[in-house]
């Protein structure tokens, strides 16, 4: 069973903590961590992130921006970026990471729009999405545990 899973995006204060959020839930057993690519460093999450998400019983709000970095690379066992690029970027940059480097839309086949600074809606969008492929990934996880 994976242990410790890392959600990487842009700034850090969007995608990737709604998606944190979300396995840290589904997965309370797992060391969820997120960092950005160029992270807004010691921003809280978007208001509009943490209203999402409260909607869901889930509260972000304690959360920090943090940029990617090589300890979190390494420690890691499965890397979810929310774009092809971003997955390309963090292969390219740390290599030794290949094979644990995926997107959360990896089973559909699609990037996880970015909403900073974008209105209601396009949060619920990158939201939908990232639930959806976090579906994938909760059912491929069970799997390999079976």
């Amino acid at each position: 069973m994976i242990d410790s899973i890392l959600v990487v995006c842009e700034g850090n204060v969007c995608r990737s903590p709604m998606a944190q959020g979300l396995l840290a839930k589904q997965l309370p057993e797992v060391r969820v961590k997120s960092a950005g690519w160029a992270a807004l460093v010691g921003r809280g999450p978007d208001p509009m992130a943490i209203e999402l998400m409260a909607e869901r019983g889930i509260d972000i709000g304690g959360h920090v921006a943090v940029d990617l970095n090589l300890q979190q690379m390494r420690s890691a066992q499965l890397v979810l970026a929310m774009t092809q690029e971003q997955r390309r970027r963090i292969e390219t940059s740390y290599p030794f990471a290949k094979g644990k480097v995926y997107r959360i839309g990896e089973y559909e086949r699609t990037d996880i729009a970015d909403p900073y600074r974008k209105g209601r809606a396009a949060f619920e969008m990158a939201l939908a999405q990232i639930e959806l492929g976090l579906v994938g990934w909760l059912d491929a996880m069970i799997r390999l545990t079976n």
